[in-house]
């Protein structure tokens, strides 16, 4: 395969990895002469961050929400075009009005980190055949839900998701329907990932800040059981009722030899090598490559080994898995054109959040109630890691300890578990309220699309499925473990 036909979107990653890495240098040394007066500077601007800054991220929203009902032609032309602009004009509003270098250029390495895990992530996995010939009664999709939900910590939701989602709907094949996907979403895509650093990206920024790798699965475990199994219920009880319709359709009882069958397990070997290059962190390991800027050891050695196994499992993947997955870039192409324009136009979003948050009126408010509710309506729309920070630093200068300081974060973690359980569950499990709150979840929505499969827009997922379901499950989650 010519290096040069590989997609484009690929390469604008690996643009942005260089940009970002030596932007960083370059405004750390351009930087580093104005000293204190600088310092003071940049306070100012973080301090007070004008609201209106955040009109681009709603325009973007409404427009994602808006663009493929009323002008799908326009939208799919020009959706890159859009969220690439939107997303540059916040970047350079921070360069070159505010002077702020830190929040743009550390906002295009979490991007480059994000999309080098969901691609990686999806490339391998598209390498991977799952032949399922099953039915898909209800009581084998719960199994199928409950055990990729499992697997989400495992191999992370972006992993389990596009390792199962095709299989999945295969298995519904002759009775697919829209919620099959949006319980998906729920459950494999956000949900299931709540009990391992690897399991979402939030999980995994707490590691790096101190919490013990093992905290999460065992405070949470029970309030993680609890969900799922209210929502395989709600699931049941949907899908019987479809099934026992489409039976009642069929003159030929439908047959199957009830096997799995894998192919393509090497690719198996390619995601244990993303796996594992998550954990090449500098703050992890100090014999990782990193250069040390601003006191701080910054390293891409990871995202460089992810983008190595997008080209690499493409590559030498079986074309006969790749055929019978339809393996195409559409997706994570999709995610990486829209999510550039959210990273950008959510930095002054998140910087108001972190700015009530760390403000007396703020410290008052906070309590377990306000953690769960404010950085589960803040992961809905915006990304979950930075609002998982916000929240998490905030709730620890609450009781006087400091976020950057991994023994605090430790004693944090056991002398006020009630509010990082809080903080932990509400990231992950409010993922699940919009297409956007996890990167996963439009990736599913579009290979869904792809095979014809009519899924609802933005405000129909929210309003058929993620309020009358997901949110009764929420509350029920909230009154149960946190009133």
């Amino acid at each position: 395969m010519n290096l040069l036909r590989f997609p484009r979107w690929l390469w604008m990653a690996l643009l942005l990895t260089v940009f970002a890495w030596g932007g960083h240098q370059a405004f750390a040394a351009a930087s580093a002469p104005a000293g204190a007066e600088h310092a003071v500077q940049q306070a100012h601007h973080a301090e007070h961050t004008p609201p209106f800054l955040v009109i681009p991220f709603v325009v973007l929203l409404l427009m994602i929400a808006t663009g493929p009902i009323f002008y799908p032609h326009f939208w799919h032309r020009r959706y890159p075009v859009i969220a690439v602009v939107l997303g540059a004009l916040m970047i350079f509003t921070y360069l070159f009005y505010f002077h702020d270098y830190h929040r743009p250029v550390h906002t295009l390495a979490e991007y480059v980190s994000f999309i080098a895990l969901l691609g990686s992530l999806y490339v391998a996995s598209g390498g991977i055949l799952i032949k399922v010939d099953k039915a898909g009664t209800p009581l084998q999709n719960v199994g199928m839900l409950l055990i990729g939900s499992v697997v989400s910590n495992i191999i992370g939701t972006t992993g389990a998701s596009m390792l199962l989602i095709r299989p999945f709907i295969r298995m519904n094949r002759k009775r697919i329907q829209p919620y099959h996907i949006i319980f998906f979403i729920f459950m494999i895509s956000n949900v299931g990932g709540a009990l391992t650093p690897i399991g979402d990206p939030p999980l995994f920024l707490g590691y790096l800040k101190g919490v013990p790798f093992f905290w999460v699965l065992k405070k949470v475990w029970f309030i993680w059981l609890f969900a799922l199994v209210l929502l395989a219920l709600f699931f049941y009880f949907i899908d019987r009722r479809n099934y026992v319709k489409w039976l009642g359709m069929q003159e030929e009882p439908s047959e199957s030899s009830g096997k799995i069958a894998f192919k393509g397990k090497k690719n198996f070997l390619w995601l244990g090598v993303v796996i594992g290059a998550v954990f090449l962190d500098p703050a992890v390991f100090d014999w990782v490559p990193a250069l040390e800027i601003e006191g701080i050891r910054v390293s891409f050695v990871r995202e460089l080994i992810m983008l190595a196994v997008m080209y690499f499992s493409y590559k030498y993947a079986d074309k006969e898995c790749l055929r019978g997955n339809e393996f195409d870039f559409e997706p994570i192409k999709e995610v990486a054109f829209l999510f550039i324009g959210i990273f950008g136009t959510m930095i002054p979003a998140l910087a108001l959040v972190g700015e009530f948050a760390s403000s007396p009126e703020g410290q008052k408010l906070i309590t377990v109630d306000l953690l769960y509710w404010a950085t589960g309506a803040f992961s809905s729309v915006l990304d979950n890691a930075p609002t998982y920070l916000t929240f998490l630093a905030a709730a620890m200068a609450k009781v006087g300890l400091d976020i950057n300081v991994p023994a605090q974060v430790v004693a944090f973690a056991n002398e006020h578990p009630h509010y990082l359980e809080a903080i932990s569950v509400a990231a992950v499990f409010f993922g699940a309220m919009t297409y956007i709150g996890n990167g996963p979840n439009f990736m599913v929505k579009s290979i869904a699309e792809q095979v014809g499969i009519r899924m609802p827009s933005f405000f129909g997922y929210i309003m058929r499925y993620s309020l009358p379901m997901l949110m009764v499950v929420l509350l029920i989650v909230y009154f149960v473990f946190f009133f």
